[in-house]
């Protein structure tokens, strides 16, 4: 009898069981009837919404792994990419201030040199634009180093010049460079006339930027406040007519048969780049006067 017990299982799961097929029918018929009033009057609206809202938390946790591996690959993927990009602007915004702060340097030495061709331009005599090597800003000594010498054909005497006026003078060359002495050196002297009168005197250095002398000029001078000073072309060395600087202080001095003339330079000699080189070579043949550089040009001051 227990060997008969399997097959009795089996022959009961196929037998028809008329109570369940009616229950069958009936909920059939029930969700035909629920179907056939849901489409019509909507009636089953409001169950649908708690049926919804009851599964919610069930569709939410069925999605959240999915979701989670989503916003994984997409942060942590984004976020690399952005400290990518980041770090790769970065080096492009430091290239390009680099290049910026090149073109402002190139932009403002394009001016200078614009100034210096137009000077170039305004002299009758030839010039030759050299630039600064270095610069002596001793308080006794104001020389600069250029980069022109011998080979480009500059002497001892040269005028130098900037686009405003007169700078200095060639006082050494070598082959390749050469030293010029500026208008502000205390051992420089240079003839000028004021051009407002014609009265000639020398400018002397003293040892400042903005402030020249005008020594043996009489009391009874006629000397204003803002003449303008220019080479009188005595001695050789620098041709007539160009700027030197502006009277900025007279002082009378009723015990003093002289009056005490002070001048401001023409040219920014604390800020020169390049400079004009006049090349109005003296004759060989013909003495010119002596140089008037050194202790010797200086008066001695009381």
């Amino acid at each position: 009898m227990a060997a008969l017990k399997p097959s009795r299982r089996i022959h009961d799961l196929f037998t028809v069981n008329p109570r369940a097929t009616l229950q069958l029918g009936l909920w059939v018929a029930l969700s035909i009837v629920m179907m056939t009033v849901d489409h019509r009057y909507h009636a089953l609206n409001g169950v649908r919404d708690v049926l919804s809202t009851a599964m919610y938390p069930v569709h939410y946790l069925a999605r959240l792994p999915t979701d989670i591996q989503t916003w994984l690959s997409e942060n942590l993927a984004g976020r690399a990419a952005l400290l990518e990009e980041n770090a790769r602007l970065r080096e492009k915004q430091v290239f390009l201030n680099a290049q910026l702060q090149k073109l402002t340097i190139l932009e403002a030495e394009n001016r200078r040199l614009r100034s210096l061709l137009e000077s170039a331009v305004n002299t009758p005599e030839p010039v030759l634009i050299a630039e600064l090597l270095a610069v002596d800003f001793d308080p006794y000594r104001h020389h600069i180093l250029l980069n022109r010498g011998r080979q480009h054909g500059l002497y001892v005497g040269q005028p130098v010049l900037d686009q405003q006026g007169v700078i200095g003078q060639i006082i050494h060359t070598d082959l390749l460079t050469s030293t010029a002495i500026l208008i502000t050196d205390p051992n420089h002297a240079l003839p000028i006339q004021i051009n407002r009168t014609g009265a000639r005197t020398l400018a002397l250095g003293t040892g400042h930027f903005q402030e020249l002398e005008l020594p043996h000029i009489p009391n009874n001078e006629d000397v204003k406040v803002g003449d303008v000073l220019v080479t009188s072309g005595m001695g050789g060395r620098f041709p007539r007519g160009y700027p030197v600087g502006t009277v900025t202080r007279v002082e009378f001095d009723p015990g003093s048969p002289f009056a005490r003339i002070v001048a401001k330079p023409v040219a920014q000699l604390d800020r020169i780049r390049e400079v004009l080189l006049l090349e109005n070579a003296p004759d060989a043949s013909k003495p010119t006067a002596p140089a008037l550089t050194g202790a010797a040009a200086a008066p001695k001051k009381p």
